[in-house]
């Protein structure tokens, strides 16, 4: 057993090649081989939110606190609220981030597969990101 606690880790920045916008990123947990599953909590300021990337074995978020967006490649944009979970199929190309008035914060679980558990591609756009409320 393992107990990791709370503010033991620290936050850090999301970098400017993977978010547009304000990100902070607080690790929660990388489970030791051969396990392969991480977590963290990503809380997104207002218009933040991350570039298009893809998951090789998938992600769950797990929406925390505030309001959120979310969009797969060649869908809509749907709002995402505390409480919400969300699935994104391996391979799926998609983005995620706050709403353009208010913040969000979501749990991220993740599995890496030889090593990688994301593969980060190019920003969304201004005119990809909607401007109303969610």
């Amino acid at each position: 057993m393992q107990i990791t606690r709370a503010g033991s880790q620290p936050s850090g920045r999301g970098p400017a090649d993977w978010f547009t916008g304000a990100v902070r990123i607080d690790p929660l947990f990388a489970a030791p081989p051969p396990a392969r599953v991480a977590g963290a909590a990503v809380t997104f300021e207002p218009g933040a939110r991350t570039a298009w990337h893809t998951h090789p074995l998938g992600q769950t978020l797990i929406v925390t606190a505030g309001s959120g967006l979310v969009q797969r490649e060649g869908g809509p944009v749907e709002a995402i609220r505390p409480g919400d979970v969300v699935w994104f199929e391996p391979g799926e190309k998609h983005w995620h981030g706050a709403s353009p008035t208010t913040g969000m914060t979501h749990v991220a679980i993740q599995e890496a597969l030889d090593g990688k558990a994301v593969e980060w591609l190019e920003h969304v756009t201004d005119e990809q990101y909607p401007r109303a409320g969610a």
